[in-house]
């Protein structure tokens, strides 16, 4: 392996790994305060966000303002933002504040079989063996997760498994809606993030302008901090630059990494029980999203 791809291998992991972690920084955010809200959080994760990632385009000269003469690709934006962007975080949230972050980003982690379904029944891209074995086996894991493997109940709140399931949804509309734009390349992805990230967390602000009573203390502003810099702006940028040393494919299969750092980090420092069942049905889910990224060789 060469220097380049040890390199984008290791930001890759590295990215995955701290998105993993921002998991736990709200799980421990919303155990300060029962004040505190994914709604609130949400907010001002994107907002801050969304208005560091404009004025970092602004400063390479990426003219992020221009994108308001072009409307189409601003409307873009703008549903790639609140129909993309706030399901995968704000439901994401929501199932961490009712769950924990382990199982809400390995239900998060089946996105890519809902990308699967959309183009086999709009795209007519049927789905590949592979595909079709692969998303059994996926929402296998989960019903295992969900049930503990018992028929007659649920071993996890009924919202976390819904919620979980829609930030799941989210990562394939958060993936589907800027394709084709982010294939042309007329706009950069970092405007495409930023003004996503902006438009979503102030329409959120406008549906709900109602703030809650935050604690005034360091542990809150400190989690908040690490969710905004270690969780969102230092694993964006590790992301996108790995892509210039390594492969989708590669890129891809890192994304293990994500549920890992999540639940290994809730057993860790929530002390998060984990059953036999827990542990064999995250095992299904990770295996299966990793199998449909690997690309077998044809024979000749």
């Amino acid at each position: 392996m060469s220097n380049k791809k040890v390199l984008g291998t290791a930001m890759i992991i590295t990215a995955c790994t701290f998105w993993g972690i921002s998991g736990l920084f709200a799980k421990a955010l919303f155990n300060v305060s029962s004040s505190i809200t994914s709604m609130w959080l949400t907010q001002v994760r994107m907002v801050s966000a969304g208005i560091i990632l404009v004025l970092l385009s602004q400063i390479r000269g990426e003219h992020p303002f221009q994108i308001f003469k072009d409307l189409h690709a601003a409307w873009i934006i703008f549903a790639y933002g609140v129909f993309g962007l706030v399901p995968v975080q704000y439901a994401y949230f929501m199932a961490v504040q009712y769950g924990n972050a382990s199982i809400a980003t390995i239900l998060q982690f089946i996105g890519p079989f809902f990308i699967i379904a959309y183009q086999a029944v709009f795209r007519h891209l049927p789905p590949r063996r592979i595909e079709i074995i692969s998303a059994i086996i996926a929402f296998l894991g989960v019903f295992i997760i969900a049930t503990h493997g018992q028929f007659n109940h649920l071993a996890m709140t009924l919202s976390v498994l819904i919620w979980g399931l829609i930030s799941a949804i989210g990562v394939a509309t958060n993936t589907l809606i800027p394709q084709n734009m982010l294939r042309e390349g007329r706009v950069p992805s970092l405007i495409i993030t930023g003004w996503g990230l902006l438009f979503a967390g102030l329409t959120l602000i406008l549906i709900h302008p109602s703030q809650p009573h935050i604690p005034n203390v360091p542990s809150v502003w400190l989690y908040v901090l690490g969710i905004l810099v270690i969780g969102t702006l230092i694993p964006f940028q590790l992301a996108n630059n790995s892509l210039k040393y390594i492969d989708a494919t590669t890129f891809s299969l890192m994304d293990a990494f994500e549920p890992l750092s999540a639940t290994i980090g809730s057993v860790l420092i929530f002390h998060l029980q984990m059953t036999g069942a827990d542990i064999l049905g995250s095992i299904l889910v990770i295996v299966a999203v990793l199998a449909i990224n690997i690309r077998i060789p044809q024979k000749n």
